[in-house]
């Protein structure tokens, strides 16, 4: 398949002639001027945003058929470098490269095995690779900021798979996908978030990317999770997509009349490290349990980025009840970066 998005009509001709493995994806038209990397969300324009939950609803109709592959990125190469353990995002991302025919090259740094845990810096790390001519490096590292070291190092594209504790570009953009899908629109949406604020990537990253879509979003957290300055009762008024945010005293003021309600994950060492009495303690102050839940729109989704401490963040009747689309949140990651690796692929390469 040529990278060129095609028409609506001549792609449904095309399929109707092919066979079922070849089928091309439908796609929106590329980011204007192309963009390179995924870093994070907070130089993503509304309408680019837009662009990645176009293009995953054709990618969704790709894993919905018998025969999930396409030839879209045949002879591309897509490595994912992770410097932390994480199965649910790499096996996503590894998910979505082979379907769209590229191949893909798993790399764990955190091993014992591998050259960068005897020693080599992360940029002979990246000047190997640059060697290797791959297409687009997925890397995941505990320091804040490696993603963009490497962007720097390499004419492949880079995607942050999450980078200690500043940002999850692709989290997000899988749980705005999810909330458009079951809500038609994020616009105007009250969303409530609660738990660590402080350190997840993955609520810095959903900040970004809510705000810019235009949706109302509350926080809720302890104190010592809260970052400096937000102080419960308040509404963000520093520059940037956090100006509007508010900042509730407490878990029912904020799922309160919610669309979503969105539970983060409490780290173990936050309570070794004193930011919490206990997660007992965490779970009766900001758990999420059926009662607070009644207290959110009817209908409104629970969601979480996973993994889940079931009876912490969220009660078990609750995460396994009607209103939880957390598993859909996997299954949507593979659409979105079935989306977020076409895109960048299939953006004019420099010849640099």
């Amino acid at each position: 398949m040529s990278a060129t998005p095609v028409a609506a009509g001549e792609t449904r001709q095309r399929a109707r002639r092919a066979p079922r493995r070849e089928q091309p994806v439908e796609q929106a038209p590329l980011f204007e001027g192309g963009r390179r990397h995924v870093l994070d969300l907070d130089d993503f324009t509304k309408e680019e945003i837009e662009h990645v939950l176009r293009n995953a609803d054709g990618m969704r109709e790709v894993l919905s058929r018998d025969t999930r592959k396409t030839p879209a990125l045949r002879g591309k190469t897509v490595m994912t470098l992770f410097y932390e353990a994480s199965t649910r995002t790499r096996v996503s991302f590894e998910q979505a490269g082979k379907i769209l025919g590229a191949d893909v090259i798993n790399v764990q740094a955190s091993g014992g095995s591998t050259s960068t845990a005897k020693g080599e810096s992360l940029l002979n790390t990246l000047k190997t690779l640059e060697a290797m001519r791959i297409d687009v490096l997925v890397v995941r590292h505990p320091h804040s900021g490696a993603p963009y070291f490497a962007a720097r190092h390499l004419d492949a594209s880079v995607v942050n798979a999450g980078d200690g504790m500043h940002a999850h570009p692709t989290q997000a953009l899988l749980d705005l996908y999810t909330m458009r899908r079951h809500l038609g629109r994020i616009e105007g949406m009250r969303v409530a978030i609660i738990g660590d604020i402080l350190y997840s990537r993955v609520a810095r990253s959903n900040l970004w990317g809510l705000r810019t879509m235009g949706a109302e979003v509350t926080v809720c957290a302890p104190r010592t999770l809260l970052p400096s300055g937000w102080r419960p009762g308040t509404v963000i008024d520093e520059g940037g997509a956090f100006a509007g945010v508010r900042v509730a005293r407490g878990v029912e003021e904020a799922v309160e009349g919610a669309d979503v309600v969105m539970a983060l994950r409490i780290q173990q060492e936050r309570q070794a490290a004193g930011h919490l009495p206990s997660l007992r303690e965490y779970a009766r102050e900001y758990g999420i349990n059926a009662a607070r839940m009644k207290l959110a729109k009817p209908g409104a989704l629970l969601m979480h980025p996973g993994p889940m401490n079931e009876g912490v963040e969220v009660d078990t009747d609750v995460a396994h009840g009607p209103q939880a689309v957390i598993e859909e949140q996997v299954s949507n990651g593979v659409a979105v970066r079935m989306a977020v690796l076409y895109t960048l692929i299939s953006r004019p390469r420099s010849n640099g």
